[in-house]
């Protein structure tokens, strides 16, 4: 991941919002208070803009959605190593604008739950802000740890620093290759929901035949692991069918509350 020293200046508000009494905390869509995200010190996004625009353009148009869209939702798929941006300008409902595949991955299926686990977090996130020095090109961060993390996570060192960054290398992280993260850091930077982006982080798609072979051992073997893989299914199933995004919230015990519910 990242080094500290690189880490983005914006606050970790990532637009969570609490329910009174505290029973339940909305992960939002309010963008993050930040400097200005078109800040580019050494010209990475200028280049960046150079190089993908047409790509990215013409990657909007075959999907029949206006650029820049109203609103961009990432899913990211651990297994698969598969990043989807989905995107939508006019109605309710998102297309599919491209897959990216994630070019190296660390840890193991599951959450993230301590600093140094190298684990990719799994669960419901936004990116909340933009960093052109990264040391891999360019990095958007993610809002790890969110509301449920800072109940089933460490209390002392969660870890920091989750970002989906170019290179091909990571620890923790999504990393989508240099010309990879271009295209994404410039499709998030023009979006109409700039600084709360939805990014939702699965183990693997998580219906049908190929996920009860991956899922299943892993399961039996982790109670755990099964009850909090129970709490982010929900939240797939509900975008599968609905393709729109589904809203999540986080119990008091730090479990995802069913979006159906």
């Amino acid at each position: 991941m990242p080094l500290r020293s690189h880490r983005v200046k914006i606050a970790l508000l990532c637009g969570i919002l609490l329910a009174a009494g505290g029973a339940v905390a909305w992960l939002s869509g309010t963008p993050v208070s930040e400097p200005d995200p078109h800040r580019d010190p050494e010209g990475r996004v200028a280049a960046a803009r150079a190089r993908r625009s047409e790509t990215v353009a013409a990657r909007f148009r075959a999907a029949g959605v206006n650029y820049p869209p109203r609103e961009l939702f990432l899913r990211a798929f651990k297994h698969e190593a598969q990043l989807e941006a989905w995107a939508r300008s006019d109605g309710d409902t998102f297309t599919l604008i491209h897959t990216y595949p994630v070019t190296s991955s660390s840890g193991k299926p599951g959450p993230k739950r301590r600093e140094g686990d190298r684990q990719v977090p799994e669960g419901f996130y936004v990116l909340d802000g933009f960093n052109p020095l990264s040391l891999f090109h360019l990095s958007l961060r993610v809002d790890y740890p969110n509301a449920s993390d800072r109940i089933l996570s460490d209390r002392e060192k969660p870890g920091f620093d989750i970002f989906v960054h170019g290179g091909e290398k990571s620890v923790g992280c999504l990393p989508l290759g240099d010309a990879g993260i271009e295209e994404l850091y410039l499709m998030t930077l023009d979006a109409g929901n700039r600084g709360a982006v939805p990014i939702h982080i699965f183990p693997a798609r998580m219906s049908g035949p190929a996920w009860e072979k991956f899922a299943t051992p892993l399961r039996s073997n982790d109670l755990g692991l099964d009850r909090f893989w129970q709490t982010l299914q929900p939240g797939f199933t509900a975008f599968e069918r609905t393709r729109r995004v589904p809203g999540i919230a986080v119990e008091k015990d730090g479990s995802y509350r069913d979006p159906q519910k």
